[in-house]
């Protein structure tokens, strides 16, 4: 397969792209912290290309955005160090995400737009290298054939504001089914049924054959690991493997740092003013009803032990609303143990941390339960009301509605938390205390502004 037009002919030295196009899993041997610490700094740069694209970051962003998450946490001063790393962490995530079919398909978008961005950062030979290793059955144009038709690609080049072909631009003739994104934007000559596609617009025949493959590869990574778990590898791998996909990149809030202590007689101030609408939604329910089933005090109360509320404080608040429904006798037989617990104070003496919004997303309330994410959980009346209470109408409803309905809920999250404090909030919401701390450092700004 020729790639070079028939009228150029190059000598080229042997090219090595950075990109690895991840055919095959490699031989080598790692050792299990490198597994998951590879794994891990991988996630890093999806998830942020993941909050990149629901926040609607365009093209020229994204590359920015991908360049930038990739030099920070996959760069690696040996460079054959960081194509082992790059190729190690992307056989991991292949195994923690082939497990579902909504895992398979969040990774395959994410590895996708990946794929793309570092593509595009490639020269054009290495980027032909990793063409004729998909073995695509595309020739570029002959001289006579790119003259016939250069009238036109000079035209749709001029139209979408890309450089004019000279005599020495590579083009390629293409079934225009393949380059479908393109033919949608209007960015090539199509004839006859075939798409004149340039060097510079390849990454769209390079990616869809890119995520055919890894989809393929996804599905058959799973019928493999089903396998596995059946074998002496269950124990060693399954626990790492099952929580890469729920982790936690963040840091965990165990205890207030920035901020002082809350205290009993301002916690309706602050829960009002700083507290995120799963955590608000709890506070409130168990204002009315004095009570909350086990889901729902684990995860108002380490979020409470988060944001700085001591021991002592926490048995009185958790006390005095019980007791007006189970007594204080009751209170102090059943509940005041788990509270000690969560405190590190019995049993196993572990300082447990908050809740991440990824685990509170992923749970699974049942009838009667308050716990989870309201953005997941409510019905979009009961959400919309929800946020009317916390201050928020008119277009950001909409948006955080419409951000809820398409299931990026922590980015619907991230909206009501720029709505109620009218300031934007980049790094975006990923954890309900870190919503709080945001939001303690939006209003002590305020007031210092004001005094």
């Amino acid at each position: 397969m020729e790639f070079i037009p028939s009228h150029r002919k190059i000598a080229a030295p042997e090219i090595v792209p950075t990109l690895s196009l991840y055919r095959s899993a490699p031989q080598l041997e790692v050792r299990l912290d490198d597994f998951e610490l590879y794994a891990i700094d991988r996630l890093r740069v999806l998830k942020g290309i993941s909050d990149g694209l629901s926040r609607g970051k365009n093209p020229k962003e994204m590359e920015k955005l991908v360049n930038e998450l990739w030099r920070t946490h996959m760069r690696l001063q040996n460079n054959s160090q960081a194509l082992n790393k790059d190729i190690i962490s992307h056989f991991v995530l292949r195994l923690v995400y082939c497990r579902t079919e909504d895992l398979r398909k969040w990774f395959l978008s994410m590895e996708t737009t990946l794929f793309r961005y570092r593509f595009r950062v490639e020269n054009h030979d290495a980027q032909r290298v990793l063409m004729s290793e998909f073995n695509l059955s595309y020739k570029a144009l002959s001289r006579a054939e790119f003259e016939s038709v250069r009238e036109k690609l000079v035209q749709v080049a001029h139209s979408i504001g890309q450089p004019i072909p000279n005599s020495d631009a590579i083009f390629f003739k293409v079934p225009f089914e393949e380059v479908s994104e393109l033919v949608a934007g209007r960015r090539v000559f199509l004839l006859k049924g075939y798409a004149y596609v340039a060097m510079n617009q390849v990454v769209s025949l390079v990616v869809t054959q890119f995520r055919s493959h890894l989809s393929k590869a996804l599905v058959l990574t799973n019928r493999k690991w089903m396998f596995t778990i059946q074998t002496q590898e269950k124990d060693r791998l399954t626990p790492i493997v099952e929580s890469l996909s729920t982790i936690y990149l963040g840091p965990d809030y165990t205890q207030a740092k920035e901020f002082a202590e809350i205290s009993l007689e301002e916690i309706n101030q602050v829960a009002n003013s700083s507290f995120p609408l799963c955590m608000r939604h709890l506070f409130e329910r168990l204002r009315e009803d004095h009570h909350l089933k086990h889901g729902g005090r684990m995860q108002l109360g380490l979020f409470l032990k988060g944001v700085g509320l001591k021991l002592e404080d926490a048995l009185a608040f958790w006390k005095a609303e019980f007791s007006k429904k189970a007594g204080a006798e009751r209170f102090d037989k059943e509940y005041a143990y788990n509270i000690r617990h969560n405190y590190g104070k019995e049993g196993k003496r572990t300082d447990y941390t908050p809740y991440s919004c990824q685990k509170i997303i992923s749970s699974t309330p049942g009838a009667g339960d308050h716990h989870g994410c309201p953005y997941r959980h409510f019905s979009e009346d009961n959400l919309r009301a929800a946020l009317g209470k916390m201050g928020v109408g008119g277009r950001a409803v909409d948006d955080i509605i419409d951000k809820a309905r398409n299931r990026h809920y922590q980015l619907a999250c991230t909206l009501t938390f720029e709505a109620v404090h009218a300031t934007s909030c980049d790094s975006g919401i990923n954890h309900p205390n870190q919503y709080f701390s945001e939001s303690q450092k939006v209003l002590q700004s305020k007031t210092q502004t004001t005094t």
